[in-house]
């Protein structure tokens, strides 16, 4: 364990207050619990150091290894808050009002310096989605969208504006992260039959559609999601419909697709058909996995090239999370599923672990790589609120259920700057644990009073695929086969099936001849039509009358 200690702030109706993590899990002494009802926010900074709240009454910043007050603003309404990469800025949001006459409300979205406690800057921001700056990992960019552009300021100052991106209605855009030349992904809506379109740009590079990096235009999209990879180099973007028009899915239709900054772009083929529930990075930004399709949903790693790599085949799963190192990936069913977590080593696919946590709202990896902290929060669910720290072996290491009339908001890990817990050897053991299984007893199914004292008999809606890996064997240069040509190989298949079972049919039926010559004289002569092919279907329905009346 590193010399780091670890902390989660815990904060709903009983009052806000941190938490040591692993391997103590003791409330922190050095952070006085701020016990009102009223805290809607809080925010760490991105290396762990500072930690701000509103509890209703101000907005606070403390060191949080001294837990120090550095600052407190006059802000009781803010309800986010956000630190800029380098902890120079901190943004406060608080819901846009209207003067009673109908004249424009006051500023409601600012930037404060940390340092001084001086506003740098107050926007109108009505809107809560996307209410916050986007920063450049050293701070030299700071960029907002206004009336379908982006604006771009420098080195914190917000007086005035260095650059303008300006494309008809852009509709959202996201930065790259990691070092300069700083990247932007923009998504502009296709409107009178024309595609939507993502297009990458290097700041400041935007006189024009040339100077633009890649390009991808696609129909079908009311709205996208853009993830950069950690090395900037691509950008996976999930493209979504509120409504199929085929009326096959109640979750609209998704597609995903891929753009590299180098101009490469693809359509990841999926090879189930439905919802895209989740799409993650790995960390190493050279391969990412997708949980895909109707459910049991299916979960595959594809590589840069958008060939799947590994099939984890199908399960009740609807997310994916990576380590902060990426050496292992969980996948998981949370939501309306039954919690359950299926832990993998992503180097040598081996399955790890396969812990349930019911009735999870909330998943998030801790910054050393091996706990994972898993929660269930009001408002999503108001009863058994509480939070649970795991090992990845699948050991419960420490579980919290709020009192009875209370409730949990929200828990999170103090994050760290990467680097500063190296990576460990993938274990297999499960660590031990004072706390028992959090197994959950299997729920038996319903049977009806007829059927409760006769065997059961196993039927399944679903046949669950199992996990396969998609790369070429060595020594072989085939590539994982594509969709036509599965469904090929599907169709010879069965034909090499049928033609066997035909074979088998032939070789019973002279047996049966054979037989019947053998036979006493007493025994009942076959009576035949004298045509071989009538005879045939006559013994085959026999047959399958004799099947369903034995």
């Amino acid at each position: 364990m590193s010399s780091y200690l670890l902390t989660l702030p815990v904060r709903g109706s009983e009052g806000l207050y941190m938490v040591n993590g692993p391997p103590s899990f003791t409330e922190s002494r050095a952070f006085q619990r701020d016990s009102g009802k009223n805290c809607k926010a809080v925010a760490f900074s991105k290396d762990g150091s500072l930690f701000a709240w509103c509890n209703g009454e101000k907005v606070n910043i403390v060191n949080v290894t001294s837990a120090e007050l550095l600052r407190s603003f006059d802000l009781p309404k803010a309800v986010c808050l956000e630190f800029s990469p380098k902890n120079n800025v901190l943004a406060t949001w608080q819901a846009y009002t209207t003067a009673k006459d109908g004249t424009a409300g006051v500023p409601n979205l600012q930037l404060h310096d940390v340092k001084t406690g001086k506003c740098l800057k107050s926007f109108i921001q009505k809107k809560m989605q996307n209410w916050c700056p986007c920063w450049a990992d050293d701070e030299s960019i700071c960029a907002r969208n206004v009336n379908n552009e982006v604006h771009f300021f420098e080195n914190n100052n917000f007086n005035t504006i260095a650059n303008k991106l300006h494309l008809q209605k852009v509709n959202d855009f996201v930065l790259s992260p990691g070092a300069q030349p700083t990247k932007v992904a923009v998504y502009v809506p296709g409107s009178k039959g024309a595609p939507s379109f993502v297009r990458l740009y290097q700041y400041p590079n935007f006189g024009g559609p040339q100077s633009a990096l890649a390009n991808k235009s696609f129909f079908k999209a009311d709205k996208v999601t853009m993830l950069w990879n950690k090395k900037a180099t691509a950008v996976l973007v999930i493209a979504s419909t509120e409504v199929d028009k085929t009326g096959a899915s109640y979750y609209g239709e998704q597609t995903l697709h891929y753009i590299a900054t180098n101009g490469e772009s693809a359509v990841v083929q999926l090879p189930k058909n439905g919802p895209i529930y989740d799409v993650v990075w790995n960390p190493n930004s050279v391969e990412f996995c997708a949980v895909y399709g109707f459910m049991p949903a299916k979960a595959t790693v594809f590589n840069l090239k958008c060939d799947p790599v590994f099939d984890f085949g199908t399960g009740p799963r609807n997310a994916a999370y990576y380590s902060p190192h990426g050496h292992i990936l969980v996948l998981a069913g949370f939501g309306n599923l039954r919690g359950q977590m299926e832990v993998w080593d992503v180097k040598n696919y081996k399955l790890i672990s396969k812990p349930v946590a019911s009735d999870s709202t909330y998943f998030a990896w801790c910054p050393d790589g091996e706990h994972i902290v898993t929660a269930t929060c009001a408002p999503r669910l108001r009863v058994s609120n509480g939070y649970k720290i795991w090992h990845y072996t699948g050991s419960l290491l420490h579980s919290y259920e709020v009192p009875a009339n209370e409730e949990m908001w929200q828990v999170s890990w103090q994050p760290f700057l990467d680097g500063v817990f190296p990576a460990k050897a993938v274990k297999y053991q499960a660590v031990p644990s004072e706390l028992p299984s959090a197994e959950p007893k299997p729920a038996q199914a319903y049977r009806p009073p007829a059927l409760r004292n006769k065997p059961v008999t196993s039927s399944k809606l679903h046949e669950d695929e199992p996990p396969q890996n998609m790369k070429p064997q060595s020594g072989s240069s085939d590539k994982p086969l594509s969709k036509t040509a599965l469904k090929n190989q599907r169709k010879h298949e069965a034909k090499k099936a049928a033609k066997q079972e035909a074979k088998a049919d032939a070789n019973q039926e002279s047996t049966q001849s054979s037989a019947s010559q053998n036979a006493p004289r007493s025994a009942v002569p076959a009576v035949t039509s004298g045509d071989p092919e009538v005879d045939k279907k006559i013994k085959n329905l026999k047959k399958v009358r004799g099947f369903f009346f034995s």
